[in-house]
């Protein structure tokens, strides 16, 4: 996984670049084999001016063309990449999982399994063939 950090409005300092990388470790370190790209803007909006203007940007590549993109807007740069980390964390389990099932219902026929007919429902058992006691 190739993991990039780019700051606009301001200098990115080095403390600020490590805790970046290991709040990022922390939330998304678990999906490396599904991740190819790791992308994270920082940027001061009004600059000089303040307010609620730090914005922490997260755009992850994953595997067959999917991308997430998280945006988090805060007073403070390192409550945006907190929340921006923690919803890009959501954000690509919810991903990965929906992929995840996708993969096995394909595999399996239907999503009601290999017995099932082209509706979704499972066959009925045959009476004929039960046994009786």
């Amino acid at each position: 996984m190739r993991l990039t950090i780019q700051a606009n409005g301001f200098v990115l300092t080095e403390a600020l670049r490590a805790y970046t990388e290991q709040r990022l470790s922390m939330a998304l370190g678990w999906a490396g084999e599904h991740m190819h790209k790791l992308a994270v803007s920082l940027s001061d909006i009004n600059g000089p001016r303040g307010g609620i203007d730090k914005r922490c940007k997260i755009q992850v590549q994953l595997g067959g063309g999917a991308e997430v993109v998280i945006e988090d807007t805060e007073a403070d740069l390192y409550v945006a990449i907190d929340r921006a980390a923690s919803r890009a964390d959501r954000a690509v389990v919810r991903r990965v999982e929906r992929r995840r099932v996708f993969s096995h219902t394909r595999a399996a026929g239907t999503a009601a399994g290999p017995d099932a007919d082209l509706t979704g429902h499972r066959a009925k058992p045959d009476r004929s063939t039960m046994e009786h006691g």
